[in-house]
């Protein structure tokens, strides 16, 4: 990423209306997770009464925007049965709704029939779209940015379809 190229923060900073997040992956092995899934495996997770353990500054950042007046939705399509590592992001999907944040669950099985980008991606505003490259393992290969109006409408159109079909986090049942 060249210099010029504005940071995550920056491009929440620069949102004035909406975030979205859709994310297709059934394993994620991005660095900064690998501990804490680690610790899951082995029985450990997050008391939702103790809010200082488990506050950390990405939750702040989304607090922040939605305290701006940004709506900041994230839509997961998921296998079923689910992978160890969506069990995990589930049991701690209660952080992100506590900082505003608002997270739907799709089922791969009722998603056949979207059309569906080719990358996670986040779309800023409707118009700028962050795409997320993995590499096979799950490991984090890039960000890239687009403002092409075409991309940014093709994104807008699969989330919204997503979304509507989702199933808000506190009704979604792991299986």
């Amino acid at each position: 990423m060249s210099s010029d190229t504005p940071t995550f923060d920056e491009l929440m900073a620069d949102c004035t209306q909406s975030a979205v997040h859709l994310e297709m992956r059934d394993v994620y092995g991005i660095e900064q997770e690998k501990e804490e899934f680690a610790a899951w495996k082995k029985g450990f997770r997050h008391d939702p009464a103790d809010r200082d353990s488990w506050w950390r500054p990405w939750l702040d950042l989304i607090a922040e925007t939605v305290g701006r007046g940004v709506v900041v939705r994230r839509a997961r399509i998921i296998s079923e049965p689910v992978s160890d590592y969506i069990r995990f992001e589930h049991s701690d999907t209660f952080t992100n709704v506590a900082a505003g944040e608002q997270v739907r669950w799709l089922p791969r099985r009722r998603a056949s029939d979207l059309a569906l980008p080719g990358n996670d991606f986040w779309l800023f505003d409707g118009r700028l779209v962050s795409w997320n490259h993995f590499t096979g393992d799950g490991g984090s290969g890039g960000h890239e940015l687009s403002d092409d109006p075409a991309t940014a409408k093709l994104c807008a159109t699969a989330f919204e379809a997503v979304w509507q079909r989702a199933i808000p986090h506190d009704e979604y049942e792991i299986r």
